[in-house]
């Protein structure tokens, strides 16, 4: 296996899982391609006493024949057991383990496990047995769970309210990587690329490890994107399909929900989500549970209002890029994002993006302004607008136990950005109608949040704080 980038807390917590004194149950999990699989085997592949890797819409019979043939490997036997349901397969798992000295570790890893729980396999019952009746009287087994169906994982496993209810003792979620992380994959891989190529590759591709490993080295940012989205039959061509349906039982649903709220980059309240997906109740609370769970949206609260007022908004990169270039894309031009690169269309998306991947890096932000250790929350806030005046927005706002609200400005730009006299105006008045509307007593301070800083000049007085895009590569 290759060297791991970045997930240095993930391998702090297993090594230490590794060392603790009683068995442990441990999840792993997160979305599709995130790296589940290669943490655990690049960190145990020395030290496995078994593992096992359901296989997608397979039936019973053929996961145990697998399963089987993964008892004849680590046991280095001659011949596979014949297993007709999983009480059995257990059992000769419970045999291998036996038969190891007593002073050993047993790494006992289950991959895709939700792909492994087939209709009426009774699956679940199984393994309940194996770890309540025995693996969980020992003091020798790390038992890792892994699985990027998040809904199955969380039902079955972590909410589990049968048998495993309170028997799972880590739960370990793989988030996307940060700015920072995603340079040091590339650096690994030999792709030498600046800063503000990188971040460009971000917007795109999001901070998915598998994603960023098919980027070849050797080509442009443009012509990676080219060749992995435009192309006839394009590496990503079919990924938005095969991540839903991986995923989610009831893909349709998801989907529906995720499309909604492609159409309004600023969010949906539930209500909205209602009005235009005509899900409601439990199924849509665990629909958007399950889609926040993926860190495909996220849900923000406004400004000083209840937690009903809150909307949700797509914040996966590559989802919000589908949607854009993607999605009904039917130009045939296989060096489409090459040709359009310099677009009103692109350039509007990139200022989009630009401000999701800011909110993605808030600790960094916060960092570079000082106020790590300074209690906040950050919201949003919105006026509509009327017949008398025009609404105004701001997407991110840090409330500071220190009686200052942060308002963060978001603008991409090739160079340093110059603001105008229009723009000045207009973020005095934003400022001025956010203190009328609020009746807020706080002290409000301006921070500019840009790739190269801001030009300084007559108008540029108004900014506080600066952070640039070096700042979000920070760890």
């Amino acid at each position: 296996m290759g060297s791991i980038v970045g997930r240095n807390k993930e391998i702090e917590s297993l090594e230490t899982l590794y060392k603790s004194k009683r068995s442990e149950f441990v999840i792993v999990y997160g979305r599709r391609r995130i790296g589940k699989t290669f943490l655990i085997n690049s960190l145990f592949e020395k030290r496995m006493t078994f593992a096992y890797t359901g296989a997608r819409n397979q039936s019973q019979k053929i996961q145990l024949q697998h399963f089987a043939e993964q008892l004849k490997l680590f046991s280095k036997s001659s011949y596979a057991p014949e297993l007709k349901n999983w009480e059995e397969a257990f059992s000769q798992l419970k045999e291998l383990i036996i038969s190891l000295p007593t002073t050993k570790r047993k790494v006992i890893f289950f991959d895709e496990m939700p792909w492994i729980d087939t209709p009426k396999s009774s699956f679940v019952a199984a393994l309940e047995y194996f770890w309540n009746a025995w693996a969980a009287q020992r003091n020798d087994i790390l038992f890792i769970a892994c699985g990027s169906a998040t809904s199955w994982m969380v039902d079955k496993l972590i909410e589990n309210k049968g048998g495993l209810h309170n028997r799972i003792t880590a739960q370990i979620y793989l988030r996307p990587f940060s700015l920072g992380e995603c340079e040091q994959m590339l650096a690994a891989n030999k792709c030498v690329w600046d800063r503000y190529t990188i971040l460009q590759c971000y917007m795109i591709l999001g901070g998915v490890p598998f994603y960023l490993s098919l980027l070849n080295p050797k080509e442009s940012l443009a012509q990676n994107i080219d060749r992995l989205f435009f192309e006839k039959n394009a590496v990503m061509g079919n990924e938005f399909n095969e991540l839903f349906n991986a995923l989610f039982n009831q893909a349709d649903k998801y989907i529906e929900v995720v499309s909604a709220l492609a159409k309004k980059r600023e969010g949906l309240q539930r209500s909205e989500i209602i009005e235009e997906t005509s899900l409601s109740g439990g199924g849509l609370s665990k629909i958007l549970d399950n889609l926040e769970r993926c860190d495909f949206i996220t849900t923000y609260s406004k400004f000083k209002k209840a937690t009903r007022d809150s909307f949700y908004r797509i914040s996966d990169n590559y989802l919000l890029f589908y949607f854009k270039f993607i999605r009904g894309n039917n130009s045939k031009d296989s060096h489409y994002w090459t040709n359009n690169l310099t677009t009103s269309a692109v350039v509007a998306w990139q200022g989009f993006s630009f401000e999701t991947v800011c909110l993605q890096h808030l600790s960094q932000i916060k960092k570079k302004l000082g106020i790590s250790g300074i209690a906040t929350s950050s919201s949003s806030w919105r006026k509509k607008g009327d017949s008398d005046s025009q609404g105004t927005q701001i997407d991110l706002l840090i409330d500071r136990a220190d009686r200052v609200i942060t308002i963060c400005e978001m603008k991409f730009s090739q160079v340093p950005y110059s603001i105008s006299k229009n723009y000045e105006n207009n973020l005095r008045m934003k400022m001025a109608c956010f203190i009328e509307e609020t009746k807020t007593r706080k002290t409000l301070a301006l921070t500019m949040i840009t790739t190269y800083g801001v030009l300084q000049g007559i108008h540029s007085g108004i900014v506080n704080n600066e952070v640039v895009m070096d700042d979000l590569f920070e760890d």
